[in-house]
């Protein structure tokens, strides 16, 4: 097991990262903006099914490998950015459709969407693979022994912590959509803001 004040460090490092904005959160509140909060809890929860991927390739140390081989890391980062910028293209694409003759979609199918982009789009970040390999270590106690147990305690307790923190986003960012589509200019803005969003995303990721 993992000492008390190891794990006290542990966690407030944890919340400390969770808070500041990131790509995950960022998807989140682009995600709420444009569908709702439902959407950006779906959202946030896939991002945490995702996390828990990234988790147990850290346990087993396969994150190694985006190290040592550049070129798959290049390959899962550019997969990822397409990817984003495939949705925030498909998110305009859909806002300007004047065709409303298409038949609509059921929430749950809609909110399953959401969960599946989530663990997508976290999935194709290398770099979140990387951040599991160089963080959970530094709190890795070696002397206690069991540590592929010591791996996944620490990161289904990071997971928890983000998981939480971006439901609340999606929250906020949720009642915060609502508000602008009442007003005209606000919700014309609202209409590109999530996909730019994205799209955003995508460069960082391509020029980082």
């Amino acid at each position: 097991m993992i000492p008390n004040q190891s794990l006290a460090v542990f966690l407030a490092a944890a919340l400390a990262l969770n808070i500041s904005p990131g790509p995950d959160m960022l998807y989140v509140i682009s995600q709420s903006l444009d569908q709702g909060r439902a959407t950006g809890i779906a959202s946030a929860l896939g991002i945490g099914a995702g996390t828990l991927v990234h988790t147990m390739i850290a346990a087993v140390g396969l994150s190694a490998l985006l190290i040592s081989i550049p070129l798959a890391f290049n390959i899962i980062r550019y997969a990822g950015a397409l990817y984003l910028a495939y949705l925030g293209i498909k998110m305009i694409l859909v806002k300007t459709r004047k065709d409303q003759s298409v038949e609509p979609v059921s929430d749950e199918v809609c909110l399953r969407d959401a969960f599946r982009r989530g663990v997508t789009t976290n999935v194709l970040n290398p770099k979140v693979a990387l951040f599991f390999l160089a963080f959970l270590p530094q709190f890795v106690v070696r002397s206690e022994g069991g540590i592929m147990t010591q791996f996944v305690m620490l990161g289904l307790l990071f997971d928890t912590s983000g998981t939480s923190v971006n439901i609340i986003v999606a929250l906020i960012a949720g009642r915060a959509g609502m508000s602008i589509r009442e007003h005209s200019l606000l919700n014309r803005i609202q209409k590109i803001l999530p996909a730019t969003i994205l799209i955003g995303l995508a460069v960082l990721i391509v020029l980082s």
